[in-house]
Formats: C-alpha cells, sequence, structure tokens
C-alpha cells in the first residue's frame, strides 16, 4: 500500500469502535488529514481473541504510525483484561509502534492492575481515559509519535508559529507578535517548546541549546539569551519572569520549559 508523504495512519482496536465515544475521536483524527483504521472482525458471534487476530493483521498490512487500543474486550470477567495480551502480541511484533490504551479504569485496583502489567513492557505505551475529550487524543497520540503542529499553544497567553517564526501574546481574541523575539531566540523558545508539547516536564540539554548561543562561553551566551526571552516575553505579558518561572535552568543539566498559568 503506498500512502502520501507525511500522511499518519492510526489503527484503532476497540469493540465500541460504532459508539459516540470512537466516532467522534476518528472524526477528531480525520480534521487533523490522519488516516484512521478500524479494526473489525467478521462473525456473528466476536471474542477478544478475534480482535486480537485482527489487529495484528491490519497491523501488519497498514504499518500505522500508532495504534489506539481499548483495555477492556467484551463484559465477561476473563475478558476485563483482554486488551493487554493484545499489547503484548503488539508489543512482541512491533517494540516501537506507539500504543496508546482507552481505559475505564481511572480509579481503584483495576487501574493498577492496568498499569503494572503494561509498564513491564518497554515499549512507547500510554493511557488515557475513554471519557477524555477527541483534542487530548489526538495531543496525546502527537506527543508518542512525535510530530509538531504548525502553532503549539504555550499555555493560555503564549502561541508558538513553526511555520512562520512568530511568538505571540493571546490577548482576548487578538494575537500579538513579540518582535524582539527573532533569530536565535525563536530557536532557543522553540526547541523548548516543542520538547513541552511531545513530553511535558521533559529537560533540554544544555548541549541542544547551545548550537544557538554564540562567542567563547556558549553556555553564559545561552544563559544571556535565555534572560532575553524571558524578559521580552514577561514585558508583552505585563509581569516579570522569575528564576523558576516560564525556562529554569536546571544546574548542571539544562533548561526546562513550564508554561505560566492565569
Amino acid at each position: 500500500m503506498t500512502r502520501p508523504i507525511g500522511d499518519k495512519t492510526i489503527v484503532i482496536v476497540d469493540d465500541e469502535w460504532n459508539s459516540p465515544i470512537v466516532k467522534s475521536v476518528l472524526r477528531r483524527l480525520e480534521e487533523e488529514g490522519w488516516r484512521t483504521s478500524v479494526v473489525v472482525p467478521e462473525g456473528r458471534y466476536i471474542t477478544g481473541d478475534d480482535f486480537e487476530m485482527a489487529a495484528l493483521y491490519a497491523i501488519e498490512e497498514e504499518n500505522p504510525d500508532g495504534v489506539i487500543l481499548d483495555v477492556r474486550f467484551g463484559e465477561h470477567k476473563e475478558e476485563r483484561f483482554k486488551g493487554l495480551s493484545i499489547l503484548q502480541k503488539i508489543v512482541e511484533r512491533y517494540p516501537k509502534l506507539p500504543v496508546l490504551m482507552f481505559t475505564q479504569y481511572v480509579q481503584g485496583p483495576d487501574r493498577e492492575t492496568a498499569v503494572r502489567s503494561a509498564l513491564k513492557w518497554d515499549a512507547a505505551v500510554d493511557f488515557i481515559d475513554k471519557l477524555a475529550s477527541p483534542e487530548e487524543v489526538v495531543l496525546r497520540l502527537r506527543r508518542m509519535i512525535g510530530t509538531t503542529p504548525q502553532t503549539i499553544p504555550v499555555g493560555d497567553r503564549i502561541t508558538l508559529d513553526t511555520k512562520t517564526k512568530i511568538l505571540y501574546i493571546n490577548s482576548g481574541d487578538e494575537r500579538v507578535p513579540i518582535n524582539d523575539i527573532q533569530g536565535m531566540k525563536f530557536d532557543i523558545f522553540e526547541e523548548l517548546a516543542v520538547t513541552w508539547y511531545r513530553s511535558p516536564g521533559e529537560l533540554v540539554p544544555f548541549n541542544r541549546l547551545q548550537r544557538y548561543s554564540e562567542g567563547e562561553d556558549p553556555r553564559a551566551s545561552l544563559r544571556v539569551r535565555i534572560r532575553e526571552i524571558k524578559d521580552a516575553i514577561g514585558k508583552a505579558m505585563g509581569i516579570r519572569f522569575g528564576a523558576s518561572d516560564l525556562i529554569i535552568n536546571v544546574r548542571d543539566q539544562g533548561y526546562r520549559l513550564i508554561p505560566p498559568t492565569g
């Protein structure tokens, strides 16, 4: 099968594939320009084993960029965690394939059972509440797969446009550009923002940021540019960021972005 360059394919494995919840996720994925492939086994009486075989076949045929997999299949007690056995088969055959698990076990001992069972495999596996918004599902998939949208919201007040290379402050219904952040300063903030978008809380090491610095002491130069970035954004927002705000220096390691709140 030939796929367009840049096209993303997501395989969905869920016995409630025709439910409003799953349909809303499918619509949102397709609105994002992603192709979806829903696993629907043939037969009158379909079991979790049927979904397992159909899922593995679909993954082999589609070569997807990610999988959405439900934890629970059917109402029988023995299939309460059938999705985890399907996950095990997927990980054994495709260890690098990102899998986002739909779960209704957001609390209680069943949740702990599901999480512990998944964590024993060293793979790109994450859990999300099945009642989460379609936007959150897409966001989580983007982070797992490693794709980045053209615009990245950094908290409620800041928006970064990776195409136009402009950083904006959101003021009501308007976006006001911060003209002081261009060139290397924009590149530094973009590196921090993209890393945060894909994995909130992840640190960006010095060696990835120092390439945007100049002079004999690149780390000192980077420190100056970080301060200038924080001052420019703070000025546009009408506040002043301290050492523990927005961009934090983690001693001897790198920097971490923390979106402003309020």
